[in-house]
């Protein structure tokens, strides 16, 4: 399962947060400075990065381990790569598994993981619903310390017929320079299309929700889905769905379109300016 990155387009905020700053630095002597607005945009963006990624590798590991139980075949895991230690504690219905990455770190999917990823389950194949704990370990992801125990509510089916993902999520971030800032809310994904086909070519999925970013001097970075983010596996950045974006100085919606699979996109500040975006 590809990384869903909702934070790609944060960076391009960066090209906003620039603009803005030009233009208000004349209209109030309370502005914060350019390399600070530009500063926290960037943490914001790499904390949404741990956080998706994190997602997509707790929810991988889950469905392959519980695929391979299902196959009678407990011991396969053969989709992580063998960097990864995997340690797995089963009592009746409740399983633990432990991904250890070892001191020297684990490249997964361009990212060098360290530490571990714990994470705790009830199984009962039956169940419409699982809830997967996990708990980060002296974790590092890209040098970055994340420190954080969450959850990830599976639903089998949800009303749409689809399996759906609701991720809880509260971490804090320290960066090797000494920076901190934390991250929480709630992000859902759909799998609209692809699942169960046997080919990830074709997966897409809708990702809802809302997460705020929260920096050490008090500042803090707010965003909603306000129609849902669609992510086609086959396209670098989401191709359709806008979100509602409110930052200490100004506030907006970004808007990817309607169904381009491009790096073009749209923000509309609250006054009613729109100027078009390069998605990086």
């Amino acid at each position: 399962m590809k990384t869903l990155k909702v934070t790609k387009v944060v960076l391009a905020l960066v090209v906003l947060g620039l603009t803005f700053t030009a233009c208000t630095e004349n209209d109030s002597t309370d502005t914060v400075p350019q390399e600070q607005d530009v500063s926290e945009v960037m943490q914001a963006a790499e904390m949404d990065e741990v956080s998706a990624s994190l997602e997509d590798f707790i929810i991988e590991a889950y469905e392959n381990q519980e695929a391979d139980e299902s196959r009678a075949m407990p011991t396969s895991f053969s989709r992580m790569p063998d960097c990864v230690t995997r340690t797995l504690v089963v009592q009746q219905n409740f399983r633990e598994l432990t991904l250890d990455f070892a001191e020297s770190g684990c490249m997964i999917r361009g990212h060098l993981y360290r530490g571990q990823v714990v994470i705790t389950w009830e199984r009962d194949p039956q169940a419409q619903q699982v809830t997967l704990d996990y708990v980060l370990n002296d974790f590092y992801f890209d040098n970055k310390n994340v420190i954080g125990s969450n959850s990830i509510l599976r639903v089998m089916s949800n009303e749409n017929g689809n399996p759906e993902f609701t991720h809880t999520v509260d971490v804090t971030v320290i960066w090797p320079n000494g920076a901190e800032a934390s991250r929480e809310g709630q992000i859902v994904r759909e799998w609209v299309e692809g699942f169960g086909s046997g080919d990830f070519t074709d997966n897409v999925f809708e990702v809802t929700g809302y997460w705020l970013a929260t920096f050490r001097n008090g500042n803090s970075h707010a965003y909603e889905v306000i129609l849902p983010l669609r992510r086609e596996v086959t396209c670098y950045h989401f191709v359709g769905g806008s979100l509602d974006v409110e930052r200490t100085f100004f506030g907006g919606v970004l808007d990817y379109g309607n169904g381009n699979c491009d790096n073009q996109a749209t923000f509309t500040f609250n006054n009613g300016e729109t100027i078009d975006i390069i998605l990086r």
